[in-house]
This record gives structure tokens, sequence and C-alpha cells, in this order.
């Protein structure tokens, strides 16, 4: 396993030469039109429609592989096509500081492959988030709790609206979203050599991420999981919370509109 290199002595940032800076946004710009594509147009059992901007709309739960597998599916690819964005300046500034470290060959392979292994390493962990939400997605539907638009009754809506609201208000939830919103302070305390170690830096960041975001995931239940427009909503919340000047002000205000439009729809039901 590769040493944890002393903060002190992790070199500056290094500039990226314009094609690496290419290669980065546009590999990312593409897996996130892609993952959003896949939502719009994604593969489902037969049975299925569409609904306005809603994706495919599923028949009940049977219990098939296939549905599972599906339903797994499609919340990786929500999962790429939400956090994608807002992990753009962490993966830049990590193949800013591999390239300053040395292991840049000339032609940047190096550096150009640890940078994805970086990305795959913060997928990896929210893959395994999808899979835990698969898990009680569809026990939720083998129970009865959410219908076929997958979307929770208004008092179960109330609630996580509320749950969610205080949870932004939290000192858990500021401690995630500093380690997400200060890319440098994060690789300072988390250095790894090697391409292990980046792949264990993608982990870690992954799981600072999925500790700042898995409330506002639950929020999907809410308006309806398959509602493209409460996804892109929330997708914007977490882009605005990550890499705004405001992003603390902004989870903070966002946890009290929760908070209050929670009991609206609790009392109101």
């Amino acid at each position: 396993m590769p040493a944890q290199t002393n903060p002190t002595s992790l070199n500056p940032p290094a500039s990226l030469p314009l094609r690496d800076q290419v290669v980065i946004w546009g590999g990312l710009c593409a897996i996130t039109l892609l993952s959003w594509l896949y939502l719009i147009w994604m593969p489902m059992p037969s049975g299925m429609m569409m609904d306005g901007m809603q994706m495919a709309m599923p028949m009940p739960y049977q219990g098939t592989a296939q549905e599972a597998w599906l339903t797994f599916a499609m919340w990786v690819v929500m999962m790429a096509a939400m956090m994608l964005p807002s992990v753009a300046p962490m993966v830049l500034m990590f193949a800013r500081l591999r390239r300053g470290s040395g292991r840049a060959s000339s032609s940047g392979q190096a550096s150009s492959v640890d940078t994805w292994l970086f990305a795959l390493g913060y997928m990896i962990v929210w893959s395994v988030f999808s899979a835990i939400v698969t898990a009680g997605q569809l026990g939720l539907q083998r129970a009865a709790i959410i219908g076929d638009a997958l979307r929770v009754t208004p008092l179960i809506g109330g609630i996580i609206l509320i749950a969610t609201g205080i949870y932004q208000l939290t000192p858990l939830k500021e401690a995630c979203l500093s380690h997400c919103r200060s890319p440098l302070t994060f690789f300072m305390t988390n250095w790894h050599e090697g391409r292990f170690g980046a792949l264990r830096m993608g982990l870690s960041h992954g799981a600072y991420c999925v500790g700042c975001c898995w409330l506002l995931m639950a929020l999907l239940f809410v308006a309806g999981v398959m509602n493209l427009l409460w996804v892109a909503a929330i997708t914007a919340l977490v882009l605005i919370e990550k890499v705004t000047p405001y992003g603390r002000g902004i989870a903070a205000l966002s946890g009290v509109a929760m908070i209050g439009a929670g009991l609206w729809m609790a009392v109101m039901r």
C-alpha cells in the first residue's frame, strides 16, 4: 500500500496543458450528457410508457431480476448525471497536483490514467450507494409504500423534507460539504501516491460526497424518482452548494426552506 505523502511536501498545483483540460472536461461532459440521455430514453421492460418530463414509468414491481437490474442501472446513471458536474473542480485539481508530483510522463499518460482512476473511485462509492437505494426502493415497492410513480405519500414526503432540512443545518453536513468545496485542502490532508492511491483518494472523496448529499437524494421520492425536472433541481442545488461562493449559505437557506415545506406538506396532506 502506498504511503501517504506528508501534506507539506505536496508540490503546488501545476498548470494543465490545454489538451489535458479538453480531455477532462470533454470526458466529464460526455459522460454527464450520455447519462441524462439514458435517463430520458432508458430501456424498460415491456409495458412502460412516457409521461411528459417523466422518465419511462414502470409497471407495478414484479420482483424479477430484470427489474432489479434496471432499477440499479437507473440509480447509477442518475448519480453520474447529478454528481459529475459538481465533482469536476476536484478532478481538475487532482490532475494538476498529480502532474506537479512528478508522476506524469512526457506524454502525460500517467497522470491521465491516475485522474480517471480518481474519478472511477468516486463513482464506485456512488454505485454502492445506488445499490443500497435500489434495495430500499424495491422493498418499499414490494410493501406498497411507494406507487408506480415512485413517489411517497404527502405525509412521508413531508417527513423526508423535514429530515433533509434538519440535516442541511448539522455540523456533519458542514464538515462533508467543506471537503467537497475545498479541493486543495482535501488533497493536502488525504494525498496518496501511485495509481492505487488515486483510486483510494477517489473512494475517500466519494464517501465525503455521499455524506454531504445522501439525504438530498431521498428528496427524489418526494416528487417522484421519475420526475426529471425534480432531478434537475436537486442537481442544481448540489452544484450551487459545492462550487459557488455562496454554497454554505445556500445549504442553510435550503434547509430552512425544506423544513417549512415539509411541515406544510405534512399538515396539508
